[in-house]
C-alpha cells in the first residue's frame, strides 16, 4: 500500500506520524511510504534517515496527501482540508467533538476518519491515546510549575517548598493515564498532591502504587470545590472517549480559586473541563482569567516532540501495518478495537459519542462495513 506521512503544520508541532524505524518496518513488508521533506528534521529524523529506511521523500504536502492511507499526528489544519479526497483513510488524532466546523468539513470531503483517541484494546483501554497521555501528564506539572512563577503571572509558590516552608498543593481531576502521570511528577517534586476520581478501584490502586504519599478523594461536587479552592495548581485530566470533556469547573468556582493559582487543562483537546478554558498554543500558552493562570495548549506533547514521536510510533505501528497489509475494511472487520476508532465514513458519523455531542445521525461502524 502507498502510505503518506505529511509534515505537521500546527503551531509548534514537531511530531511526525512515523519514525524512520517505523518506515523501515513498513518498507520491508513491501509498502511504499511517502514522507514530506523535513517532516522530522526538528527532532533529529532527517530526510536522509527516512531515505535510508526506504521512504520516498516528497517535496510538497500535496504529494504526501495523495496516498490512500495518510498517517498523521494532529487533526487536519485549514490548509490541509482541500488536500483530502473522498474514500481516503486518515489515521490520526481527530478530537472532533470539540470542533464542529472541522467535523463538517471532513464529512463533506467524505474521508474515512480513524481516530487514535477512540481505538481500544482487549481490555477496553485506549492504547493509542495512552503514550501521549503519559507525556502530557508529565509536561502538565512542568508547565504548571513554570506558570506559578511570579514573572509568569503565578502566585510565586514553589511546588516542592523548602525546609521550613510548606510545599505547594496540587489537585488532579481524573485518575486516568494523564492524572496518574501528573501525580507522579508532582510527588517527585515534593508537592502535596490530591487525586480525585469517581472510580474507587482506581483510587485504591494508585494509593497502593504511591505508598500512601498520594491523597485520594472521591470526585463529587463538594470534594472538587474544596480541593480546587485550596490548590496552587489544578490539573484537568478528565476524559470521556470521543465526547466533549465534562465541565467540572464553573466560572464561579474558578473565581474562588486562589489568586495567581494555575489551571493546566489537559482536557482542552476535547473542549476543556472549565468554563473559562479556551485553546492556546505553544507560542502563546497562557492567559489569566478570573485571577487564575490558564495553560490550555491543545498539542501539549509537541513540547517534547522527539520522545512523543517515538512513543506514538511504538503504539500506532501495529495498527498501521494492519491497515496496510489487510486494507482498511478487513483490518477493521478483524479488530473490534480498531473498529472503535472509526469516527467518520464517507460523510457519515460512526462514533456514537461524537454524533450525540454534535447532533449528527449515528451510523454503526459495523453497518457501514457490511
Amino acid at each position: 500500500m502507498l502510505i503518506g506521512v505529511p509534515k505537521e503544520i500546527k503551531n509548534h508541532e514537531y511530531r511526525v506520524g512515523i519514525t524512520p524505524a517505523g518506515v523501515r518496518t513498513l518498507t520491508d513488508a513491501g509498502h511504499e511510504v511517502r514522507v514530506e521533506t523535513l517532516a522530522g528534521e526538528r527532532i533529529g529524523f532527517s530526510d536522509e534517515l527516512y531515505r535510508a529506511a526506504g521512504a520516498d521523500i516528497v517535496s510538497s504536502p500535496a504529494k504526501a496527501f495523495s496516498c490512500p492511507l495518510v498517517v498523521k499526528v494532529k487533526e487536519p489544519q485549514p490548509g490541509e482540508i482541500a488536500l483530502l479526497s473522498e474514500g481516503q483513510v486518515l489515521f490520526t488524532y481527530l478530537h472532533l467533538a470539540a470542533d464542529a466546523e472541522l467535523t463538517r468539513q471532513l464529512l463533506e470531503r467524505k474521508i474515512i476518519g480513524i481516530a487514535y483517541e477512540t481505538v481500544t484494546d482487549a481490555h477496553g483501554t485506549l492504547p493509542l491515546l495512552t503514550p501521549m497521555s503519559e507525556v502530557a501528564g508529565r509536561i502538565a506539572i512542568q508547565a504548571g510549575a513554570t506558570a506559578l512563577q511570579l514573572a509568569n503571572g503565578g502566585n510565586g509558590v514553589l511546588l516542592g517548598g523548602v525546609p521550613g516552608v510548606f510545599p505547594g498543593r496540587v489537585a488532579v481531576l481524573g485518575a486516568g493515564t494523564v492524572g496518574a502521570n501528573a501525580a507522579k511528577m508532582a510527588l517527585g517534586l515534593g508537592a502535596e498532591v490530591t487525586l480525585l476520581d469517581i472510580s474507587l478501584p482506581r483510587l485504591r490502586y494508585l494509593d497502593d502504587v504511591f505508598g500512601g504519599r498520594l491523597r485520594t478523594r472521591y470526585s463529587e461536587a463538594a470534594a472538587i470545590e474544596e480541593q480546587v479552592c485550596k490548590a496552587d495548581l489544578v490539573i484537568g485530566s478528565v476524559l470521556l472517549p470521543g465526547k466533549r470533556a465534562p465541565k467540572l469547573l464553573s466560572r464561579d468556582l474558578v473565581k474562588r480559586m486562589k489568586p495567581g493559582s494555575v489551571l493546566v487543562d489537559v482536557a482542552i483537546d476535547q473542549g476543556g473541563c472549565a468554563d473559562t478554558s479556551r485553546p492556546t498554543t505553544h507560542t502563546d500558552p497562557t492567559y489569566t482569567e478570573e485571577g487564575v493562570v490558564h495553560y490550555c495548549v491543545t498539542n501539549m506533547p509537541a513540547a517534547c516532540a522527539r520522545t512523543a514521536t517515538q512513543a506514538l510510533t511504538n503504539a500506532t505501528l501495529p495498527y498501521v501495518q494492519a491497515l496496510a497489509n489487510k486494507g482498511w475494511k478487513e483490518a477493521l472487520r478483524t479488530n473490534s478495537g480498531l473498529l472503535n476508532g472509526l469516527n467518520l465514513h464517507l460523510g457519515q458519523v460512526t462514533h456514537s459519542g461524537l454524533a450525540a455531542d454534535l447532533g449528527y445521525p449515528w451510523i454503526k461502524a459495523e453497518t457501514v462495513l457490511a
